[in-house]
């Protein structure tokens, strides 16, 4: 792995798990389009159940999301992450190798637990969703989000499976929302994946820094993964799913010795 005093060009590659990186050319966006063709979902949806994702999904939603870098703060500073490809690589290996492998199934499993009404089931969940935040910051930007979800959804008058004491992670709660408002899996994946992106992105435009049109251009290539890596996630189930990104928890734990810092993670 790439070290804080020796950048080098691959270092985002070096630093997460390795990835090939993408050119910004606006060729390659038409390209990268047309091969979404191989990876298509048929989602039906209701316009309530439509309308409520987009109210989940929000960068908007009041959960503090856009305080939390997730460890980009302390790649960018330390200069692993400079320019627009290295941030795509850095954010479509997080997608791929901890996203995917971790929060979409457990966002299923929790969502399937809901609904044959099994609380210890979605509390094991829970605590398998926190058990796999490698660093006390990831930790904290989880457990942080989740509350501020708890109370969200309470006074939306949606019944929480919880104490208030306890910590919840964003992703089971996550799951209560979109099973409370009768969202299919494929559906909550593509509404939870949006959010994180976003938050990430909106992050990157002020730390790489990114323009609008270079954020907005990244955000359409990355999205563009989402398909597949809902599709990773539904072949993982509690015993196969995990992810291990050491450059991000050592990004994540280096993170709260930073001099300076715009974010809580």
């Amino acid at each position: 792995m790439t070290s804080p005093s020796q950048p080098g060009p691959n270092s985002s590659r070096r630093a997460m798990t390795g990835l090939v990186t993408s050119d910004i050319a606006s060729t390659d966006i038409a390209r990268t389009d047309n091969a979404m063709t191989d990876i298509t979902m048929n989602i039906t949806t209701t316009s309530a159940s439509l309308l409520r994702l987009l109210q989940l999904s929000s960068v908007s939603l009041p959960v503090g999301g856009f305080a939390f870098s997730q460890g980009l703060e302390f790649a960018v500073e330390t200069g692993w992450e400079r320019p627009a490809e290295q941030t795509e690589d850095w954010l479509v290996s997080q997608l791929q190798e901890s996203v995917a492998r971790v929060d979409l199934p457990v966002l299923q499993g929790a969502m399937q637990a809901l609904a044959i009404d099994d609380l210890a089931d979605w509390q094991e969940w829970n605590d398998i969703a926190l058990a796999n935040r490698e660093t006390r910051e990831l930790r904290f930007t989880d457990a942080a989000m989740g509350q501020a979800l708890k109370r969200l959804l309470g006074t939306l008058s949606i019944a929480m499976p919880v104490s208030a004491q306890q910590d919840v992670s964003f992703v089971s709660l996550f799951a209560v929302a979109a099973h409370s408002w009768q969202m299919a899996f494929d559906l909550a994946a593509y509404g939870y994946l949006w959010s994180w992106l976003e938050n990430q992105i909106a992050a990157a435009t002020k730390l790489v820094p990114l323009g609008q049109t270079q954020a907005q251009l990244l955000l359409g290539r990355i999205q563009l993964v989402i398909p597949e890596a809902i599709a990773l996630a539904g072949t993982l189930d509690r015993d196969s799913l995990g992810g291990s990104l050491p450059g991000l928890a050592l990004a994540s734990s280096w993170h709260e010795t930073q001099y300076t810092r715009l974010f809580r993670s």
